[in-house]
C-alpha cells in the first residue's frame, strides 16, 4: 500500500490544527457539555445536544487528522526540488500562462489532504497536475479538465 504524499508544510499545519483541537476545542467542548448538564432534564435540552455534536465532530476531525498524518509520506519540498532540476515534480510551485484566458495562473502541486483551490494549492491527483507532471519551463500542455481542453504555457518552475 502506496502513502499518500504531503509538503512537509501542509503536515506542519495539520499538526497545528490537531494542537488547537486537543488543547483549546475540545476542552471548552467538555466544559459546554458541563454546563449544560447543569440545566437538568439531558432530553430536551438543546444546549446539551449542540454540544454533544460539536464534541462529535472535534473527536471525528481529530481522528481523521491523527490518520492523514500516520499515514503521509511527508516531502520536504526544497529538497526534492533540487534533485528534479527544472522538471515539474511533486510540491513544484508552477506559474503559468492560461492562453485561451491571456492571463498567469499559480499553482502548487501538494497531496490530496492540503489541496485548496482558493489558495492555488492543487492536488498531485487533478488533471492540470497530471498534465504538468514531468514537464517544464516553456513547454506547452494541454489539460483535459471537465470544463474542456484548456491550454497553458510553463512560465517559471518553483520550490519553496
Amino acid at each position: 500500500m502506496s502513502r499518500p504524499p504531503m509538503t512537509s508544510a501542509g503536515a506542519e499545519k495539520l499538526r497545528a490544527e490537531l494542537k488547537e483541537l486537543k488543547t483549546v476545542v475540545r476542552p471548552r467542548i467538555v466544559e459546554a457539555i458541563a454546563t449544560a448538564r447543569e440545566h437538568g432534564d439531558l432530553k430536551e435540552n438543546a444546549e446539551y445536544h449542540a454540544a454533544r455534536e460539536q464534541q462529535s465532530f472535534a473527536e471525528g476531525r481529530i481522528k481523521e487528522i491523527e490518520a492523514a498524518l500516520s499515514n503521509a509520506e511527508i516531502i520536504d519540498v526544497v529538497d526534492i526540488g533540487k534533485r528534479a532540476g527544472d522538471k515539474i515534480v511533486f510540491g513544484a510551485t508552477v506559474e503559468l500562462f492560461d492562453i485561451a484566458a491571456d492571463k498567469e495562473v499559480t499553482y502548487q502541486i501538494v497531496g490530496e489532504l492540503e489541496a485548496d483551490i482558493k489558495q492555488n494549492l492543487i492536488s498531485v491527483t487533478s488533471p492540470i497536475a497530471r498534465a504538468l507532471i514531468g514537464k517544464a519551463v516553456d513547454d506547452e500542455v494541454t489539460v483535459n479538465a471537465p470544463g474542456g481542453d484548456r491550454e497553458y504555457e510553463i512560465v517559471s518552475v518553483t520550490y519553496k
